[in-house]
């Protein structure tokens, strides 16, 4: 296995992450979209990027054990902190995706909220996804999901390099004004945050890779594995390519 590279991004953004990315309700879709995929049989599900554990703490309460994997020591000290509270079937563990391996094999393995794209390198993305294929256990399901570059570039930048707009969120004096920078050529998204809450603020900043729907396809095979679905949400609604997110679900060849 290679040294775990941590970029950072839990060390900026644990403090009011789950302020950005409320869990409870507004998490229900990918829960239930994901437990409904689960194969049952109490085989353990596999999540790359855990981070704080909103995905992993309800779904293991529908779908059983859940192993979390991340990069981030906060992110993962936030999940432990977390089933202290409310104890859960969920192993946070502090890992690379990359190259993460152990000697079991899951019916569900995911990487979402943008994950996959937060590795700079196409080689990097190719090694997360053949690392989740090796994990799968015969008929288990590979999810990824991610942002959409036409949708960023299109819609939230204007078809500008360079924009920026803020999103109120609840609370008195509270949301999140982002400066957002797209490099087309290098296909680098730059995201530069101050969240603000209270009167008092906080800067982050995060750097994503614009990868398309049909790369994560490429990757995918390569890997051994096929796309059985594509949508535009979590409610499963077609993606027609103008949408902020996809979603890819994918199974070894010859499985359906």
């Amino acid at each position: 296995m290679t040294e775990i590279a941590d970029i950072g991004y839990g060390r900026q953004f644990v403090d009011f992450y789950d302020r950005l990315f409320p869990g409870g309700p507004a998490v229900e879709p990918l829960v239930g979209f994901l437990a409904d995929l689960h194969p049952g049989g109490g085989q353990p599900t596999l999540e790359f990027g855990v981070g704080t554990g909103r995905i992993a703490l309800p779904l293991a309460g529908r779908v059983g054990e859940i192993v979390g994997v991340d990069s981030s020591p906060e992110m993962l000290d936030a999940l432990r902190s977390a089933l202290t509270d409310q104890p859960r079937p969920v192993t946070p563990v502090h890992g690379d995706i990359r190259d993460w391996a152990d000697d079991r094999r899951y019916g569900l393995v995911y990487c979402v909220c943008g994950t996959l794209s937060m590795l700079l390198d196409p080689a990097d993305q190719q090694r997360v996804v053949r690392a989740a294929a090796a994990r799968l256990a015969p008929g288990g399901t590979l999810v990824v999901e991610t942002h959409n570059p036409e949708f960023a570039l299109a819609v939230l930048n204007q078809g500008r390099a360079r924009d920026s707009f803020f999103v109120p969120y609840p609370g008195q004096d509270t949301g999140l004004l982002s400066y957002s920078t797209i490099d087309v050529e290098n296909r680098i998204w730059h995201l530069a945050h101050i969240w603000i809450e209270e009167g008092r603020s906080r800067i982050a900043s995060e750097l994503s890779r614009l990868t398309t729907a049909d790369e994560v396809d490429g990757y995918a095979e390569r890997a051994g594995l096929v796309r059985v679905a594509r949508h535009a949400d979590w409610a499963g609604n077609e993606f027609t390519g103008m949408e902020p997110m996809y979603v890819n679900v994918y199974r070894h060849r010859g499985e359906r």
